[in-house]
């Protein structure tokens, strides 16, 4: 077969549609990469016939396109049998060049098994070498032990032989030296026990160590015993310890314990059960005897222990454990004797003897057990609160000691030496914990009535206290603190967690007795807060005269500005107990056991003062609602048909505008220290005043072009006001929140729009319902209703204009250019009357 046939023959498998995978299609881009679309992978060819004639007059140069696409299958054609013929010689080359690698592999795998058997021939001359040296050392090494151990057991024999005599004529100070260093020489003999020599130096060592052990405790029974005392030798006494120290760790206890008792028999006898002594009114008679005994035993005997003994706190710790004990079954046999002022006076007596053991002892003698340590206290920062007793850094006069100064206990609440006596009045803080329940119950009466003659004396007087925290709140907290700081010394378990329990159930009082029962409320006006909306009683005489309805707007109840204050204090005192309740649960829960903090909640409360914040608030708006509601009757029962020409602001705005300017900075001065609550009393209010407006306009029925022209400028005159309502009468010029005003533009807005749709003709209908539409963005059936009975329609005209408004309302969104021409024109008139009117607020603002 020829290479012509080869060509065509890959030609067919070619035109076969050739497809490979996009692995293949990838690596191919890769590697060749290409614009050419003739080598793309999704090649189109009537897509690339299209780009090479796009239109019609582009066909005048076909005949050189096909000229220059088979020169190009030419090129291809050339390319591809050159790539055919050379492709027939690379398969003898790579078969060559196979066979000459087997040959270099083979010739390399020759040279490494050389070189390893030359590898292996001089490891074994290093060996042969090397042997002799190696042998020599080890018997070096023998050598050496043999004689290190000879010393050693030299040194055994004479050592035990001195030993003996030093013991026989009690010299302990020599004996006490010796002996450690016979029991380190000892240690190296342990493997050798089974040989009859060393067998016999570790059993005449023992002896030997049995007696000094005999000696030692006689020594101090002589002089501590209960027998006949004869003059103390501190000198033996100390040597005795020494040897005592080397010898076993039973025999330094057995000391320890025998002259610990000793040294407390006598407190056992003074303060027994029976003794009038013993009872919690002359516990300070018990730490004054220790600390005698302590400072005695300092001067007289501390030369005899060495001070690694520590047994100064040994005296100390045993003392504790024994006092626990003997109060713990005291007072389980005299509870009932028991009341919260002894109880107490024992405690704080108690824990500053404990605080005073933790400054001046270590307490390495005792095992810290973590059921029974401190838990460390984290510090929890808070940022607001200026007096709360929460604060970080904030010292009371509970937590100093009796000489003025920080106590170290209550900065190192590791100390073991805390609540190491006083644990066992943990059984009986409930006595503590119901007498601060009896305590805070005359608080909160005392709070009520300090409240009561605090807000008779602002009515009387006239005074306000510009809407300050009460005074009765911080007390409340101050002796919260107190109480948890003399809990917390006493117990972090139990006892704790009903304080806290406690704590929440005055402050839910303190929520609803204090704040909300003392609340202001309006005589004349009858609010009920259901579903969280507030509805008003009508007023009792309806005014017929826009004059007189004007003169009985100021003649209607409102709060005073003492109930105003009133009002404002209970919000920010409520705002201040909100904090600080979240700080209080802070530190409870940092005070208390771990295992126990997850049991705080005060989640409620907080609940309980945020509810009186926003009641708080709401009575604000009220007030500021009921002095506009008469405004608004008066403003429905002028004749707004009888307009003749455009005046200056009706009277019901400035009636409005006056108790605005009277109340809001009032109010805002009141607040001033809660100022967002400030502006959620502006946003609820003109959330509340816009909607009563717009219903008011609607009540306005019917109305003249002029009427409704006088109503528009009105209209824009609250807007402005409720605009500068948040700084109002402020001599500081602040910008009102971005959120109120938005709310204050889109309603007053409506407004605006609702009264150009009145002032709008109503025929052609078509054109009216249209101006309607766009002016009011989609307004349901009851809106456009309400829109003609202001306009005056009688039912007739009205049909007409439904029906017109039913037809476009479904495709309102969709109306041609048609509709809002003909709308235009129609409206030409009422649109001359608006601008004029614009133009007419403009100047007078």
């Amino acid at each position: 077969m020829d290479l012509d046939s080869e060509t065509n023959q890959l030609d067919v498998s070619i035109e076969g549609a050739l497809e490979l995978p996009e692995e293949v299609q990838d690596v191919l881009n890769t590697v060749f990469p290409s614009n050419d679309p003739l080598e793309q992978a999704d090649f189109n060819v009537v897509n690339y016939i299209n780009t090479l004639f796009p239109n019609e007059q582009s066909l005048s140069n076909i005949d050189e396109v096909v000229t220059s696409v088979e020169t190009k299958i030419d090129n291809l054609d050339n390319e591809i049998k050159t790539a055919v013929r050379r492709q027939t010689t690379v398969g003898n080359d790579g078969q060559q060049a196979l066979e000459e690698a087997h040959v270099a592999i083979q010739e390399l795998f020759a040279k490494i098994k050389n070189i390893k058997d030359r590898a292996e021939q001089s490891e074994q001359m290093v060996k042969e070498i090397t042997r002799d040296i190696k042998q020599l050392d080890q018997a070096k090494r023998n050598l050496t032990q043999a004689i290190t151990t000879h010393n050693h057991l030299h040194m055994l024999m004479s050592g035990v032989e001195t030993l003996q005599n030093l013991t026989r004529k009690r010299q302990f100070g020599e004996a006490a030296s010796l002996l450690q260093g016979i029991v380190n020489v000892m240690e190296h003999f342990t493997k050798y026990k089974s040989i009859p020599t060393v067998r016999e130096l570790t059993s005449r060592v023992d002896t030997l160590k049995q007696e000094l052990t005999q000696l030692v405790l006689s020594e101090f029974d002589s002089a501590f015993g209960t027998g006949p005392k004869g003059s103390l030798n501190i000198t033996i006494l100390r040597e005795s310890c020494e040897v005592a120290d080397v010898l076993e760790p039973a025999v330094k206890r057995e000391l320890l314990t025998k002259f610990l008792k000793n040294q407390l028999s006598e407190y056992v006898v003074l303060f027994d059960s029976s003794q009038d002594v013993a009872w919690l009114d002359k516990i300070d008679r018990r730490y004054a005897w220790i600390k005698r005994i302590l400072v005695d035993f300092e001067d007289k005997l501390g030369q005899i222990f060495p001070e690694r003994w520590e047994v100064s706190e040994r005296i100390a710790v045993e003392f504790c454990q024994i006092t626990n004990k003997e109060l713990s079954n005291l007072m389980q046999r005299r509870a009932k004797e028991i009341d919260v002022k002894l109880l107490l006076f024992a405690i704080q007596r108690t824990t500053n003897f404990e605080q005073l053991l933790a400054k001046r002892l270590s307490g390495n003698t005792l095992k810290i057990s973590p059921s029974t340590n401190n838990k460390p206290h984290g510090s929890t920062k808070t940022e607001n609160g200026e007096g709360n007793p929460f604060l970080e850094g904030v010292d009371t006069e509970d937590e100093k000691t009796e000489s003025g100064t920080t106590s170290k206990a209550q900065r190192d609440p590791e100390s073991p030496f805390l609540r190491l006596i006083s644990q066992c009045f943990e059984p009986y803080l409930y006595i503590y914990v119901e007498s601060q329940d009896r305590n805070l119950s005359e608080l909160i009466g005392k709070f009520q009535e300090d409240f009561t003659a605090q807000r008779e004396q602002m009515h009387s007087s006239g005074a306000n206290n510009e809407g300050g925290v009460l005074g009765s709140c911080a007390d409340l907290f101050v002796y919260y603190k107190k109480c948890m700081v003399q809990c917390s010394q006493l117990s972090t378990g139990e006892p704790m967690l009903a304080l806290a329990t406690l704590f929440q159930k005055y402050l839910r009082e303190y929520a609803n007795q204090i704040l909300t029962n003392n609340l202001p409320k309006s005589s004349a006006t009858s609010v009920s807060l259901t579903g969280g909306n507030i509805t008003f009683s009508t007023v009792t005489n309806l005014l017929k005269e826009t004059t007189s309805s004007l003169k009985e707007t100021s003649e209607v109840s409102r709060l005073s500005p003492a109930d105003l204050n009133i009002a404002c204090s209970i919000l920010t005192t409520a705002d201040y107990c909100l904090e600080t309740t979240q700080q209080l649960e802070g530190k409870l829960k940092e005070k208390v056991d771990h295992n126990l903090a997850s049991r705080i909640d005060l989640s409620e409360d907080r609940a309980a003062f945020s509810s009186v914040i926003s009641t708080s608030i709401q009575l604000l708006v009220q007030d500021m609602e009921s002095a506009c509601e008469p405004a608004f009757t008066a403003m429905s029962k002028v004749s707004w048909t009888n307009f003749e020409h455009v005046g200056d602001q009706s009277s019901y705005v400035n009636t409005i505008t006056s108790h605005i300017k009277q109340t809001v900075p009032l109010v805002r001065a009141s607040l001033s220290s809660a100022r967002k609550y400030f502006t959620q009393f502006c946003i609820k209010f003109v959330n509340s005043f816009i909607p009563r407006f717009i219903s008011a306009l609607y009540k306005c029925k019917p109305i003249g072009t002029v009427g409704a022209e006088q109503l528009l400028l009105d209209t824009h005159s609250l807007k402005t006001v409720l605009l500068e309502l948040p700084s109002v009468a402020s001599q500081v010029s602040r910008k009102a929140p971005t959120s109120y005003t938005k709310i204050v533009v889109k309603g007053m807005t409506k407004a605006e729009m609702l009264l150009k749709v009145v002032m709008t003709p109503h025929e052609p209908n078509a054109a009216f319902v249209s101006s309607c539409i766009r002016l009011l963005v989609d307004p349901d059936i009851d809106t456009f209703q309400k829109i003609l009975d202001m306009k005056g329609l009688r039912k007739i005209e009205q049909n007409a204009v439904i029906e017109a408004f039913k037809t476009q309302m479904p495709t309102a969104g969709t109306s041609s250019s048609f509709s809002i021409a003909t709308n235009i024109t129609g409206d030409s008139e009422s649109t001359s009357r608006i601008r004029k009117l614009e133009k007419l607020i403009k100047k007078r603002l």
